[in-house]
């Protein structure tokens, strides 16, 4: 990939857009240009874009952080499923009137980022689906709720979220959906509330355990099989995870025996620690396993070219366990006693050492909001932005395919 391209132009982060159900609703993709004032092409940006979020599959919201490049996003065609984040001053900018408006006519959701200075034009104001209120910009935290008041005038979204227990006060102030990582408190929240865990009795996630352990130990077939039917909804689930595009096996997986023997034990153990991470019931912990599963594609993504197919395998354990502890109440040196992993895979994510340990902060500075940590990501991994940003979208595909 030519460091001329648009890919190795711009850093890419991204963090899910939660709806009142604890949904992800979109992903939001920022992308931050590495030389201030470089041309930047918008076909190129949408043409990347459009191969993770094709025109009429999932929502993407572009929050591009290049004036020149956001102006020439306003005056191109992007597909109906793209939303575009437009700061308040270029939308009281008469310039920008007629771009918005054309933009909004062709079905594009437009949203409002900032509060704008001064009045905006008359025609651009039915434009707006959606303001994006930032949560330490917002003037009605900590004002109680009252039944029936005054409401603003168009749906907002809260940005800047990274507790469960901001995102529960925005959505009851009356946000349509947040944008950040809820998951900062995530342990604590869980805990209140008794669920998602070994110790609170989640049998579900202790079978996944219990079938980690005998896979780690090649236990015969009919061994599996019997742990498996304790569950059904989660023989159902790791079917569907193997048979999935992202998988891409050219037959059909028929059962559990059938995946073993087709993909023998250590491939079947990636997809049962994908299993493990993605078994909560918890809704509000929907965002953290939003993020383990594509953490997991990422770091594989990141190894690909190497053709260490060890390392792939480990690196995406790594990423999908990243967030255990957090679903556990765990810390990772208790936890991993319970699940085998690997030994690099225990150095980072319990030690926090080791050779993965670049590639855990790689995946946790894609899922900021700041160019900095992404620059020295980059520079821990000695890797170019246009691979790092390459293997971002990939992953990103892949795990759609999983959603």
């Amino acid at each position: 990939m030519s460091e001329s391209s648009i890919l190795g132009q711009v850093a890419l982060s991204y963090s899910p857009m939660v709806d009142r159900q604890r949904a992800v609703a979109a992903t939001r993709l920022t992308v931050f240009p590495l030389m201030p004032g470089a041309a930047l092409d918008a076909a190129a940006l949408l043409d990347e874009v459009a191969a993770v979020w094709p025109d009429g599959g999932q929502r993407v919201s572009l929050n591009v952080l290049s004036e020149s490049l956001l102006q020439d996003l306003l005056a191109a065609r992007p597909s109906a499923n793209v939303m575009i984040e437009v700061p308040a001053f270029m939308a009281a900018d008469p310039a920008h009137t007629e771009a918005i408006c054309a933009l909004h006519g062709r079905g594009n959701t437009l949203m409002i980022k900032g509060r704008p200075l001064r009045e905006l034009p008359r025609e651009v104001l039915p434009c707006f689906k959606h303001s994006i209120i930032d949560l330490a910009d917002d003037r009605r935290v900590g004002e109680a709720v009252q039944p029936g008041g005054v409401v603003r005038s168009i749906g907002f979204v809260q940005s800047g979220v990274h507790r469960i227990s901001d995102m529960e006060q925005s959505f009851d102030r009356g946000a349509i959906s947040v944008l950040g990582w809820p998951m900062d408190d995530a342990i604590a929240q869980n805990a209140a509330k008794g669920g998602g865990t070994a110790k609170a009795g989640a049998t579900d996630m202790q079978v996944i355990v219990e079938l980690i352990r005998r896979v780690d130990q090649a236990e015969p077939i009919d061994k599996l099989e019997a742990t498996l039917r304790r569950d059904p909804t989660l023989a159902f689930k790791l079917m569907r995870y193997i048979n999935s595009p992202a998988f891409g096996l050219s037959v059909e997986i028929s059962s559990f025996g059938h995946a073993i023997m087709l993909l023998g034990y250590n491939r079947l153990k990636r997809w049962l620690a994908l299993l493990l991470a993605t078994a909560s019931k918890d809704a509000n912990l929907k965002p953290v396993m939003f993020a383990a599963v594509r953490r997991g594609m990422l770091m594989e993504e990141l190894v690909r070219s190497l053709g260490d197919d060890e390392m792939r395998n480990e690196l995406f354990i790594c990423g999908v366990f990243s967030l255990l502890d957090r679903m556990f109440r765990q810390p990772f040196a208790e936890l991993l006693q319970t699940i085998p992993v690997p030994e690099r895979v225990y150095q980072a994510l319990a030690d926090g050492t080791g050779p993965y340990r670049p590639y855990c902060d790689l995946v946790r500075a894609v899922e900021g909001d700041e160019l900095q940590p992404i620059r020295d990501a980059c520079d821990g991994l000695i890797s170019s932005p246009s691979e790092i940003n390459r293997a971002l979208l990939q992953a990103l595909a892949l795990a759609s395919q999983l959603d």
